[in-house]
């Protein structure tokens, strides 16, 4: 993604949209670092849309985006050493609580170790998420499973940073997953739709980057604060129609 801005930056042009969608979707994968940039904001994309869900169920949002900061340290200070910034954001963000091919196998690794520890501790997780007392009581450990929430995020956080930044962590980690639970209770549902939703704002962000001069953090950002606040917008017409289809079915 960074590469993309420093090109556009250097030509001082973006690339134009045809009539031809084809020959637009060609022109979009033709650069090896858009086919990266949308290798990685796919897995990234996958995780925060899954994890996200337990973010806002925990009410830690602000966990995640201190963690984006304090990754940020480690990036530098691995940059400085001649390393992957990928390997600094993530050490410091695991102590703490342009995408190359290298970058994108990197994320490929810690998307799925991130997603196997989630689905390990999923029962648990979600039971001490939704009553943490009740879970206490029933004997399930509700300490380790908050450090190893926390350790899970960390890596999520980190993949998320390199797609929407640091300061905009937000928009990939939290806003789908606040956008489905006002569609849903069913937390399979909810995960799912987090997750469909953190795909269409990363895959639209990048598109609409590629042909324009702007970063590709500032249309995901835009894409799912406007979404979120159309959903907001929308609940009283949607409570009205829900309302009247349950008259009508206790009537019929």
């Amino acid at each position: 993604m960074h590469e993309l801005a420093i090109l556009l930056t250097v030509t001082n042009t973006s690339p134009s949209l045809s009539w031809n969608l084809f020959d637009d979707l060609g022109s979009l994968f033709h650069y090896e670092f858009m086919v990266h940039a949308f290798e990685a904001g796919t897995i990234v994309a996958i995780v925060a849309g899954a994890i996200g869900y337990f973010v806002v169920l925990r009410a830690s949002a602000f966990a995640a985006h201190a963690l984006s900061h304090i990754g940020f340290a480690g990036a530098t200070g691995a940059v400085v050493l001649g390393v992957s910034p990928v390997f600094g954001l993530l050490a410091f963000t695991l102590a703490s609580g342009g995408i190359s091919a290298t970058d994108v196998v990197i994320t490929l690794v810690a998307g799925i170790v991130t997603g196997v520890a989630l689905i390990a501790i999923y029962r648990p997780l979600l039971f001490s998420s939704v009553d943490e007392d009740l879970a206490s009581a029933k004997g399930v450990p509700v300490t380790a499973l908050s450090i190893a929430f926390m350790a899970i995020l960390a890596v999520a956080v980190t993949e998320a940073v390199q797609v929407v930044g640091v300061l905009l962590i937000f928009a990939l980690i939290v806003t789908p997953a606040a956008i489905a639970v006002r569609f849903t209770s069913r937390p399979s549902v909810a995960i799912l739709t987090g997750i469909v939703l953190a795909l269409l704002f990363t895959w639209l962000g990048l598109a609409i980057a590629y042909y324009s001069p702007h970063p590709v953090s500032f249309f995901i950002t835009s894409l799912a604060f406007a979404t979120y606040v159309g959903v907001r917008l929308s609940e009283p017409v949607r409570s009205r129609i829900g309302r009247r289809s349950a008259i009508a079915v206790a009537g019929g």
